[in-house]
């Protein structure tokens, strides 16, 4: 399947300073489909040495004793039977079981800049984390992070775009053609990509999910993978936690994540999910599940904002799960409610919410919300180019009932509202209505700091 994370692979292959790479990620969004089966067919067909640290237990346990590049790439070439040099990519996947190789990233920048390294896994930034507080401890090396030698990149879920691009890539190129020119589509069209948003929200982005779908043409063999990655991710929250009853309260926050949208205010509540708790008691969890990139977690901004956005209460926040499949999954809503010709009114709002927040993540933008008096919300506020943009997402039409307090306090370039309905531009308030199936465009331009109304 084609993901929009090639290119960028693409273009860290051929930067002038290229330095090994990371490639961060959650478990089962693709990271090693995308480095070894598509990036290293198409730069490096027959040139790539895969090394899968889980395991091939030699190469682990040489690299556990030494982070010296020369002598790694000395030991592999040797092991392998291939010779390494700048036309040979080297992969090193599932490092969270080799930390060592993360430290020996920093002398492949010294020394080997010429070799393409990629290092990928889950899990790698907590397990780094464990490393780190290991320091000085008995029978541990000091853990050396390689700030300042290594390229970085996070994949997350398919986007929306993506999806698209790989399940009807007419309706693609229509879709993306229409949001280039600034125009709607014609009737019959929006229908038809509005139900490829309905079936997205039930499906997600987690690639096996997908290619189920795409490969069957049905919504429940996807719904089945996605009960048992959800399931993998609660028992994965076992590893690297300082305790028995951190586990819990990481399993109880990322299972909560649906009815803590759902009540009357979105914002993370913790005596929701143990009486008589404080937010600092979830600290470490939500660290976690957002370390892990499990969740995404977007933080409050309050009536006169400031640029650079920062959060006036830490204590103020909502939470996302990374993946809008597996958010429907957790709601427990029947998958017929998806194709159902009264979809509209059986999805609540906060599924749209949670959408446009990975539409937004997967693109790298932060997240924050705005609530001013009296009830007045906008569901995110993004900062692109220096300029403001609040985004409302209504699951219908409906009306931007808060922008005009919003902009009592603050000046924006432009509000965004998010719906249901097709393109359109007004321009004296200023206010761009862009179709569900437009976001994740609108999500790039805005990181490259590039929309145009």
């Amino acid at each position: 399947m084609e993901r929009n994370a090639l290119k960028q692979l693409i273009e860290w292959n051929q930067a002038k300073r290229r330095k090994p790479l990371i490639v961060w990620g959650a478990r089962q969004v693709g990271k090693t489909y995308l480095i070894k089966d598509i990036f290293a067919e198409t730069c490096y067909k027959n040139r790539t040495i895969y090394i899968d640290c889980k395991i091939e237990d030699e190469i682990r346990a040489f690299c556990n004793r030494s982070a010296d590049a020369k002598k790694i790439i000395e030991f592999i070439s040797l092991f392998k039977g291939k010779q390494i040099d700048e036309n040979t990519l080297l992969i090193f996947d599932e490092v969270q079981e080799c930390p060592n190789i993360i430290s020996a990233l920093k002398y492949f920048c010294q020394d080997f800049r010429h070799i393409p390294v990629i290092a990928t896994g889950s899990m790698v930034r907590i397990k780094l984390e464990r490393e780190t507080r290991k320091r000085g401890t008995a029978n541990h090396h000091k853990f050396l992070f390689p700030v300042g030698k290594i390229d970085q990149l996070t994949i997350y879920p398919m986007s929306f775009d993506e999806f698209l691009m790989n399940s009807n890539r007419p309706l693609f190129n229509a879709v993306k053609a229409a949001y280039e020119n600034k125009e709607p589509l014609a009737d019959d069209i929006h229908t038809l990509a509005m139900d490829h948003v309905y079936k997205y929200l039930l499906i997600g982005g987690m690639p096996e999910a997908v290619d189920a779908y795409i490969e069957e043409n049905s919504l429940f063999p996807a719904q089945e993978i996605l009960k048992a990655l959800y399931d993998n991710y609660l028992s994965d929250m076992d590893l690297y936690q300082a305790s028995r009853e951190a586990v819990l309260r990481s399993r109880a926050l990322f299972s909560n994540i649906y009815q803590q949208l759902n009540k009357e205010s979105k914002n993370f509540s913790p005596s929701f999910l143990e009486a008589n708790r404080k937010t600092r008691d979830f600290e470490a969890s939500v660290h976690w599940l957002t370390t892990a990139h499990i969740i995404h977690q977007s933080f409050q901004l309050k009536e006169h904002i400031t640029l650079p956005l920062i959060s006036d209460n830490s204590n103020h926040f909502r939470l996302f799960l990374a993946d809008i499949g597996m958010f429907s999954y957790q709601s427990g809503i029947n998958a017929a409610s998806f194709i159902a010709n009264d979809r509209e009114n059986t999805l609540s709002g906060i599924f749209y919410e949670n959408f446009v927040a990975n539409e937004l993540c997967a693109k790298g933008l932060k997240l924050f919300y705005w609530r001013g008096k009296a009830s007045a919300e906008l569901e995110f506020i993004i900062e692109s180019d220096n300029k403001l943009y609040p985004i409302d997402v209504k699951k219908g039409r409906g009306t931007l009932n808060s922008l005009s307090k919003f902009s009592n306090h603050n000046k924006f370039e432009a509000a965004i509202k998010v719906s249901n309905g097709n393109y359109d531009y007004h321009v004296e308030q200023r206010l761009l209505t862009i179709p569900f199936y437009f976001i994740s465009f609108a999500a790039e331009d805005l990181a490259k700091g590039t929309l145009r109304v």
